[in-house]
């Protein structure tokens, strides 16, 4: 079946091009004159003025732990005490029967110094446990506690902490690695949960035009099961249609011992068509907020350095084993010393094995030039680079200057001739790469965020680290999919027909307005996998 596009432009790598694209059994067959190639189409596809663009990849998200918060106690969407007490209740007063009250999504800027307390959920009737929205942070209730032995007296595990009051009682909020002390205590998902939740995820990534994406933790990681027997049976049995890599957890607790547990997890995934388990997640530190980012100064108000998880005199050791193998290396990195430890265990390795390091909130200018230098890709999650509550009510005044101005520097990782690829950390951010965009060229909120009505939300955030559209969109396609090994990634002859139609040409909006482009149509191999009423 030949499909062309016509109608509008194309996002290629010549340019945004005034082009027509013909598509041929799955296959980009030619981009050019719609007159010549309009004999050959058996089908139109007409763009009305919207934009042809590949689909998005997107290099770093947690799908299905997504689509299981999705079925759950879900305040992804929601923002405030008060809205969260209404949210969880109606939860609890619809589902009579579950054991827990489990879910997540909440934001740390909703209560004072980040934390909420067990108090304010202790009117339910069962255990709770829900995972704050950037996952590094959970909220439970006394019975939770009780559930799982916490007093006083528990010590906090070597990479977390457990909230306590100024009398050492737990106040209900654990950090990190003292999650699990009751996320493992919550009923897991059955076979059949984690097949549906990826099948939502999935089905919701392809309204957004996503077509790829790296799965950033596949392991068992605060709580959550091993995601890697939903893959392998999604993509066996032709359910999976996207093309993925599962970057496998590094178990922090163990060393070189688990290397070859991960050769034989990769090795499961051979010779599928739509999975590969080619990358290793290391998380090496922390977030800021909660004082676990792994800085070279001390943080302002509170002191300390963070965590480093994996011990840097290690690390190096680990990282050239795994790059030996063949892995790719896809790392955890906010603080700047994090971003130093990780660059650092690089040094020797094959560049030729596309690590990466994500997040990268914070890096010291002068480790900057070093992603070029030693050909590591920066994976970007841009949402989180505005003026938000969080930011200003939380991380600036922690971080300090200079420390504060070497947040995001994407415009300084651009000029040094660093390789981009982006990503949204889903369900942490939204996973709209046209916000991600948006965020990238205006370092604002996009309007109807859950942050946009926030007072300096259109104060552009370090307004120097902005980059155009096109090198935004270029990481979220072809970036992402060279992350990925992935042959799409691209509008050009030979590229498997993985493609996006937005309902505008965000090329021809004021940039203010490019969060409200939308994905309109979404093809895999030339077939048809959403398509908006």
């Amino acid at each position: 079946m030949n499909i062309l596009f016509r109608g509008g432009r194309a996002f290629t790598p010549r340019g945004v091009v005034a082009e027509a694209v013909l598509v041929r059994d799955g296959v980009i067959a030619a981009v050019g004159e719609e007159r010549e190639l309009a004999r050959q189409a058996h089908e139109t596809v007409d763009l009305d003025g919207g934009l042809l663009a590949p689909g998005f990849t997107d290099a770093h998200l947690h799908p299905v732990q997504a689509g299981l918060e999705r079925a759950k106690c879900d305040l992804a969407e929601d923002f405030g005490l008060d809205t969260y007490i209404e949210k969880i209740s109606e939860y609890a007063a619809k589902n009579p029967d579950k054991e827990w009250i489990d879910g997540g999504g909440w934001d740390m800027a909703a209560f004072p110094g980040g934390l909420p307390h067990r108090d304010q959920i202790d009117f339910l009737d069962r255990p709770a446990y829900l995972i704050q929205r950037d996952h590094h942070a959970a909220w439970v209730n006394t019975r939770a506690l009780d559930r799982a032995g916490i007093t006083r007296d528990t010590p906090d595990p070597a990479d977390g902490r457990i909230e306590r009051d100024a009398d050492g009682a737990p106040t209900g909020v654990l950090h990190e690695g003292a999650m699990d002390l009751v996320g493992l205590l919550t009923p897991r998902p059955t076979a059949q949960d984690l097949k549906d939740a990826l099948a939502d995820a999935q089905r919701h990534l392809f309204s957004l035009g996503i077509t790829g994406w790296q799965d950033a933790i596949v392991g068992s990681y605060a709580g959550s099961d091993d995601q890697l027997p939903t893959y392998l049976a999604a993509a066996r049995s032709g359910r999976l249609r996207a093309r993925v890599v599962g970057a496998l957890w590094w178990d922090r607790t163990r060393g070189l011992d688990q290397i070859e547990d991960l050769v034989a997890r990769r090795a499961s995934a051979e010779g599928l068509d739509r999975f590969s388990a080619t990358s290793v997640k290391i998380m090496q530190d922390g977030i800021t907020e909660n004082f676990t980012a792994a800085t070279l100064e001390p943080y302002c108000l509170c002191g300390g350095t963070g965590l480093s998880y994996v011990d840097p005199a290690k690390l190096r050791g680990y990282v050239a084993e795994l790059d030996r193998l063949g892995f790719q290396v896809h790392f955890h990195a906010i603080g700047e010393r994090a971003v130093r430890e990780a660059l650092d265990s690089f040094e020797g390795t094959d560049p030729g094995n596309r690590h990466h390091i994500a997040h990268l909130q914070i890096i010291e200018p002068s480790d900057v030039p070093r992603f070029a230098a030693l050909g590591v890709t920066a994976n970007l999650q841009p949402l989180w680079a505005t003026h938000h509550a969080q930011m200003d009510e939380l991380t600036l005044p922690y971080l300090g200057e200079p420390r504060s101005s070497w947040q995001y520097p994407f415009a300084d990782l651009l000029a040094r001739g660093t390789r981009f690829c982006a990503g949204s950390d889903w369900p942490v951010s939204n996973a709209d790469p046209l916000q991600g965009m948006h965020v990238a060229v205006n370092r604002t909120e996009p309007g109807g965020s859950v942050h946009a009505g926030y007072p300096t939300a259109q104060t552009p955030f370090l307004p120097g680290q902005r980059i155009d559209l096109a090198t935004a969109m270029t990481a979220y396609t072809a970036g992402s999919a060279w992350i990925n090994r992935s042959p799409a990634g691209a509008v050009e002859p030979g590229r498997p027909a993985d493609l996006v139609v937005l309902d505008r040409d965000p090329f021809d909006l004021p940039p203010g307005e490019i969060w409200t482009t939308r994905a309109r149509m979404t093809f895999v191999d030339g077939e048809v996998v959403h398509e908006s009423r």
